[in-house]
């Protein structure tokens, strides 16, 4: 899912990375398919994907109340967002937005030949696109990963950091407005249009349409879920 979300963000550069491979062709040189360096790019995003998840499951086997929607969760969560949207504002956030909005390879390090150097190159744009977009993610995740509407929004911020017209510029009004979210989550999160609320209708049917219904319920989870999960009782 994060994946796709940053596909169409990456294409100017994974373009740029196509003309470049022909033109060291023609140089006589080997030319590496534009697949390859996808497929680099492809592989940061998974292993942080797998880190996220592994985390994710640690906090969930811990079952800590607190952490419940019905507990301390908007609470948690509008915090998880204010943190997302200061983090915006860093040095950090800024130095991968720049290179993340670069459509030439070179920069990365310079061109490196072959397979190996384009898988290479591929996972190092992938780790800036990591550092860059970290904090939206921790949005989608405090937001609900199965609310659509979110999913538009957060994949609508990445796309107009990243290639519309003054992407870095456009940080600091992010920021407020992602903070200004995570206080609205922790003060009144019925309120939010789209917030996808764990234990609801909707977030069951959400999860039945992807699998997880049957998975969750055979893993036997019945105890205090964590921010996310739905309540014990609806998994019967």
């Amino acid at each position: 899912m994060m994946a796709a979300m940053m596909l169409p963000s990456v294409m100017p550069i994974t373009l740029a990375f196509a003309r470049l491979s022909a033109e060291h062709q023609q140089r006589g040189r080997s030319f590496v398919p534009t697949w390859v360096f996808i497929s680099g790019y492809l592989a940061a995003w998974t292993a942080y994907g797998l880190l996220a998840y592994g985390i994710f499951r640690v906090i969930q086997s811990a079952h800590i109340h607190a952490l419940s929607w019905q507990a301390d969760g908007p609470l948690i969560a509008g915090a998880a967002i204010v943190v997302a949207g200061l983090y915006q504002l860093s040095p950090l956030k800024r130095s991968c937005l720049r290179h993340c909005r670069s459509s030439t390879p070179s920069v990365l390090g310079g061109w490196r030949p072959g397979w190996p150097g384009a898988v290479l190159t591929g996972f190092e744009h992938g780790a800036f696109c990591i550092g860059c977009c970290w904090g939206l993610m921790l949005i989608l995740f405090a937001l609900g990963v199965m609310s659509i509407v979110w999913m538009l929004v957060i994949a609508g911020l990445i796309f107009a950091e990243k290639v519309l017209p003054f992407g870095v510029r456009r940080s600091r009004p992010f920021a407020i407005a992602i903070v200004l979210v995570g206080i609205w989550v922790a003060a009144a999160p019925p309120s939010l249009p789209g917030l996808t609320q764990p234990g609801n209708a909707e977030a069951m049917q959400a999860m039945r349409a992807i699998g997880m219904h049957g998975m969750k319920k055979s893993a036997g989870m019945h105890k205090t879920p964590s921010i996310g999960m739905p309540k014990p009782t609806s998994m019967r």
